[in-house]
């Protein structure tokens, strides 16, 4: 859940940066949030699968 709350932490910096009209900024932050966001999924999916088959072995 850690790299979700760091995902949100960017996204939010990033509506602030561009509320106060640092465009370039803005996006920057965006994008890092929106790379942080696919690798939890990512991630999660993963480990949806690596505990249901740890669960099919008991």
């Amino acid at each position: 859940m850690q790299l979700l709350h760091w995902t949100l932490i960017f996204l939010i910096l990033a509506l602030i940066a561009a509320v106060l009209g640092f465009g370039g900024l803005a996006a920057n932050l965006a994008v890092i949030g929106k790379i942080l966001f696919f690798v939890f999924l990512v991630l999660f999916v993963i480990s949806l699968f690596y505990g249901r088959g740890n669960r099919a072995r008991l």
